[in-house]
């Protein structure tokens, strides 16, 4: 991976904003692993990730101590669809699953050269960020967090050394 900027992908979720942090927060687990993920993009990044993303990404480089800037390592802002149960956003919709198992197969290769894009605002997926950074991302991926809580697929997952 020499040569390869380091890459961060953190989902856009508004609940990781500070104001919705509590002592009863119900995505303890994806805050923390994103803002270490961020930590580990080092002092500077840049952000690709649409306007909600921009807004969650701030929150998040604020929490984890690192400046907006740099070329050198980037936090894209995405996730997969937001229609995985009844209760879900978007309610349940079937090929959320196909859809999600193939992005995330993308992503962890590291190749996003050949994913199929077209169901993604049919699913309420946010992907602006992926779409704009399939050439950033490169090689396999970490993953430090993949769950799907409120029926929305999010992930943390590292690129790059």
């Amino acid at each position: 991976m020499t040569g390869r900027p380091r890459v961060v992908l953190v989902p856009g979720a508004l609940a990781l904003l500070p104001e919705h942090a509590s002592l009863t927060d119900p995505l303890t687990d994806l805050r923390a692993a994103a803002v270490a993920a961020v930590r580990w993009l080092g002092p500077e990044a840049e952000v690709v990730g649409d306007a909600q993303g921009e807004r969650v990404a701030a929150a998040l480089m604020d929490a984890a101590g690192v400046r907006r800037g740099g070329a050198a390592a980037y936090l894209v802002v995405g996730n997969g669809s937001a229609k995985r149960s009844e209760k879900a956003p978007g309610h349940l919709d079937e090929r959320s699953f196909g859809f999600d198992d193939a992005l995330r197969d993308a992503l962890v290769a590291g190749d996003l050269a050949g994913m199929d894009w077209s169901l993604a605002d049919d699913l309420w997926a946010s992907v602006d960020g992926l779409r704009r950074a399939v050439d950033l991302i490169g090689g396999p991926a970490t993953v430090d967090y993949d769950d799907d809580p409120y029926g929305v697929q999010y992930w943390v997952m590292r690129w790059g050394s």
